[in-house]
């Protein structure tokens, strides 16, 4: 196990940067960023986040991993034309989001059922999905196809009885976020939302196997907490799935590692900073990390197995990530939540970024039988954008914590450039 510096020893940060909402942690900006090597970043506008959920208190149990963008006013409808070419209002839309990735979302993904499992109900989900894609002009829930259609389930994969509300949890922000990302990268996907009766991995874990039984080959899993001695257990119980293609967040907390992510048969998700440039591709993406607390999870494992098809030296165990996404909330994207926000808002965290790739998934088609997904990206490496520019700190070996050519471990070995490396 290589010596690893944590996120509070590896950046400096003012006491009172932190403040503590109630429903999560909210996060002001600072001008500077101080590291241990006596670097200092460049002055950024003053921006303010908020977690959507609290941190989880208890073992064994998740928080969601969406952060909202406090400094983003929320319209009960869009303020500025839809996909403007920067997130100044709402947020990035379905256009932006699939030009930035090269995405066929047009032509493909039909037939095909991606999942995502969160905790408690959101009565609201299934009309908030319909605002969301007639704003941003997809077409309607089609019923002969399910294409564009939700089906919202509870653990068990029924129906009903629902779980009680979300109340002011926060996870209902999440739910909305998942299921929209989903519909920008996949509108012509059907959508199952699971929804656990609590935020214990037991029940979270349960309503992946039920996502799996109703005929889901695409799961997302935007929760995470610390790693302990069960999650073998769990690995075996809840997130072993040959043949589908099960993503986890990272975490929003930088530097370090969180569970489900770590489990060796998901695809584990980071997250960038996504923003236009005057390249070739359009786009730049960059680690997500701030002068604050936040920032993408990575690192290595201390209680996770190596993948077979992960051949990084620095770390024995597991190392997190396989693949990134767009999660920082200041480049954040679209969401429309008329339950517990204001209608559109703009949302980041790697709750953005694990959707996002689990749909990714789904555009490149039904995995191969008896085989791990995340195990596609490794075989072609090629086929991503290669985030070299970033940090989330100092480590030991450096790739765990800093973006590198090739392989690194805040954004693995990309993000999407098309669909090929999700293709088995």
């Amino acid at each position: 196990m290589p010596a690893q510096l944590s996120r509070a020893r590896a950046i400096t940060i003012s006491a009172a940067s932190i403040a503590l909402a109630a429903t999560g942690l909210a996060f002001a900006s600072t001008a500077t960023a101080s590291t241990t090597s006596g670097t200092t970043s460049s002055a950024r506008p003053a921006a303010s986040f908020r977690r959507a959920c609290a941190l989880p208190t208890t073992r064994n149990t998740a928080a969601c991993h969406a952060i909202v963008n406090l400094s983003a006013a929320q319209h009960a409808t869009m303020t500025a034309a839809p996909d403007a070419t920067a997130p100044t209002t709402d947020g990035f839309g379905p256009a932006s989001l699939q030009a930035a990735y090269k995405l066929p979302s047009a032509t493909a993904g039909t037939g095909q059922t991606v999942a995502v499992v969160d905790a408690f109900n959101d009565p609201n989900a299934k009309s908030d999905l319909a605002t969301y894609r007639a704003d941003f002009g997809q077409p309607a829930c089609n019923t002969s196809t399910s294409a564009g259609c939700l089906t919202v389930v509870n653990q068990n994969g029924k129906t009903s009885p629902l779980p009680r509300s979300a109340g002011s949890s926060g996870w209902a922000t999440e739910e909305s976020l998942d299921i929209d990302m989903v519909s920008a990268i996949c509108p012509n996907c059907r959508i199952i939302l699971v929804e656990a009766s609590s935020a214990s991995i037991q029940n979270l874990g349960t309503g992946v196997n039920a996502a799996v039984s109703l005929g889901a080959h695409f799961v997302s899993n935007s929760y995470g907490g610390s790693e302990s001695s069960s999650d073998a257990t769990f690995d075996s119980e809840f997130y072993e799935h040959a043949g589908v293609a099960v993503t986890a967040s990272a975490g929003d907390g930088g530097f370090g590692v969180s569970y489900p992510a770590a489990s060796q048969f998901v695809t584990a998700v980071g997250g960038t900073s996504l923003k236009t440039a005057s390249s070739a591709r359009g786009w730049t993406e960059s680690v997500w990390s701030t002068s604050r607390t936040e920032g993408t999870g990575a690192g290595c494992s201390a209680d996770d197995a190596k993948p077979a098809w992960q051949k990084d030296t620095g770390c024995t165990r597991r190392t997190d990530n396989d693949v990134a996404a767009v999660a920082d909330p200041a480049t954040g994207v679209a969401v429309f939540d008329s339950f517990d926000q204001d209608g559109f808002l703009e949302v980041g965290g790697t709750s953005a970024s694990s959707p996002i790739i689990a749909a990714t998934f789904a555009l490149a088609g039904t995995p191969s039988a008896g085989t791990f997904p995340s195990s596609d990206i490794y075989a072609h490496t090629s086929s991503l954008f290669d985030v070299t520019t970033g940090s989330l700190g100092t480590c030991s070996p450096a790739y765990l914590c800093t973006a590198e050519t090739g392989y690194d471990g805040p954004t693995g070995f990309g993000t999407p450039d098309g669909t090929a490396a999700f293709t088995g």
